[in-house]
């Protein structure tokens, strides 16, 4: 329930966070600050004001674009795997790669390298012609 609630703020979030409109209100915030600057005389309140909102604001934002993000991440993987699992050609051992550790991706990503070496070297293209 609680992880339903979060996932639907965070992807509401996320979509308001990228429009335009917000990123209007954003600058008219900034610019608000500026012009209420000569009226508080440049003060320290003035400058904490603008430095705790945007800290806030950053610090809650990181958290529910992450979230946006992952699930993002994660469908995206899901669907790769399924695009594998139905291609006869392709290496059902490349399914869910991105749960190996770093030194099996190494040799995942050394393995695809050669083979593109080998093919380039076989039809005569170089890299960056």
């Amino acid at each position: 329930m609680v992880n339903q609630l979060f996932n639907r703020f965070s992807k509401q979030s996320s979509r308001v966070a990228g429009r335009p409109l917000t990123f209007a209100l954003a600058v008219l915030v900034i610019v608000a600050w500026l012009v209420t600057g000569p009226l508080f005389q440049f003060s320290d309140t003035w400058q904490l004001a603008i430095n705790t909102t945007t800290t806030i604001v950053t610090f809650a934002m990181v958290f529910l674009i992450q979230n946006t993000q992952n699930r993002d991440t994660e469908a995206i993987q899901i669907k790769l795997d399924e695009l594998i699992r139905v291609t006869e050609a392709a290496s059902n051992a490349l399914l869910d790669l991105e749960e190996l550790d770093e030194q099996a991706l190494d040799r995942y990503r050394e393995h695809y390298e050669a083979l593109a070496r080998e093919s380039r070297e076989f039809t005569g293209t170089a890299r960056g012609e």
